[in-house]
């Protein structure tokens, strides 16, 4: 996002008149979820301090080192307990439809570690591609290499986990980038036998990465 989020965490970034990630919470609150916890980074203080009063209660904690999306989600582990949780990042947008119907699907199979909502793209090169057969995750893949992918599924960064998922995170290995990423659990998860499913979303969706992503999420708010 450059010089738009110098000073300012990118899930505050306006949309609408308020910022997107209160349009987050919004449609999860709408979606039936009554608690949450935020894991904050850059500019922390101001995420904590705009959502002091809000109208579902939050926790906050900080990532102090800024070390993948799998250490972040670590942060959780005291806050969910033996809960299973939705997890979501603070810059993708989607319905509070889609987030019940995650839910529901969930529910749905008990069996489930992990549920990943994945949108239908051209190529996922920009994401993580999923693999799966009947609905039964097989593999997934972070950011292949443009052309590579032979699945038309990415990962549209919206997850439901059963707290298993901390065990496995806690001796996961840094990544060639350098980061603890979310996608190398879900990895363990599959190598381990553990059911993993993916869900389509079949609404609005939309991954806030860019500045030219800008105009269509405020259309779609």
């Amino acid at each position: 996002m450059g010089a738009l989020t110098e000073d300012l965490p990118k899930p505050m970034l306006p949309l609408a008149g308020k910022p997107m990630l209160e349009h987050i919470l919004d449609r999860l609150r709408e979606a039936g979820f009554t608690e949450g916890l935020l894991v904050t980074g850059f500019r922390a203080e101001l995420i904590e301090s705009h959502f002091a009063g809000y109208p579902m209660p939050l926790r906050t904690v900080r990532q102090t080192t800024l070390d993948g999306t799998g250490a972040a989600t670590l942060l959780a582990r005291e806050f969910c307990g033996d809960e299973p949780f939705l997890l979501t990042f603070g810059d993708i947008l989607t319905g509070a439809g889609e987030y019940a119907a995650m839910r529901e699907a969930f529910d749905a199979h008990p069996e489930t570690a992990a549920l990943l909502a994945a949108k239908h793209v051209d190529d996922p090169w920009q994401g993580a591609a999923i693999y799966e057969t009947g609905g039964v995750v097989s593999k997934i893949v972070e950011k292949p290499p443009r052309g590579s992918s032979t699945t038309q599924w990415n990962s549209a960064g919206v997850y439901i986990f059963r707290p298993v998922v901390f065990e496995i995170l806690a001796g996961i290995p840094r990544s060639p980038r350098g980061e603890y990423e979310l996608t190398t659990a879900i990895e363990r998860m599959l190598e381990g036998g553990q059911c993993v499913r993916l869900h389509a979303l079949t609404g609005g969706w939309r991954d806030v990465g860019r500045p030219e992503d800008l105009d269509s999420a405020r259309e779609m708010v």
